[in-house]
């Protein structure tokens, strides 16, 4: 699903006008001069469409939590760690430093990738800091780790 937001731009400007003699400051409408600009937001992915893409290896699935929650509570399988506050500095690594320091090929800025955490809020941060830096393509996880272990567990239980 698409988040699609139309801003309206009205500017009004200063303007003085002369009146029997005297001079007075007003607001002039320009309303024609409005722009509309149409930006699409994000992409959310779901437990069903994440899974789908892990199972065709076709993704790259950055948990973006704390090394020590990854540690204590577990991880989607297949996702790599790199903390919020190291997104930035890894998406704009040289590829041979990022193979040595998260043991992965740098993902591209083509590639299909997709940020998780807890339950969506860093993982939105991280997006719109990949966004930024050009991987127009890259998605998020919005019910992180939290959504991911009830799902799994479920599917699990059924399963037996």
């Amino acid at each position: 699903m698409y988040a699609v937001v139309i801003i309206q731009v009205r500017l009004d400007l200063p303007v003085w006008k002369q009146q029997n003699g005297r001079l007075f400051k007003g607001l002039k409408s320009i309303k024609e001069s409005c722009h509309n600009f149409c930006t699409a937001i994000s992409r959310d992915v779901t437990y069903k469409e994440l899974k789908n893409l892990l199972n065709s290896k076709n993704i790259m699935l950055i948990d973006v939590r704390e090394t020590w929650e990854v540690l204590e509570y577990g991880k989607i399988p297949g996702s790599v760690n790199i903390p919020l506050d190291k997104v930035g500095k890894a998406l704009q690594m040289n590829p041979k430093d990022f193979k040595e320091k998260y043991h992965e090929v740098k993902p591209s800025k083509a590639d299909n990738l997709v940020f998780s955490c807890l339950a969506g809020v860093r993982s939105k941060k991280a997006l719109d800091t990949a966004v930024s830096l050009g991987f127009h393509s890259a998605q998020h996880y919005a019910g992180g780790w939290k959504e991911w272990v009830t799902y799994d567990f479920s599917e699990k239980k059924q399963g037996n």
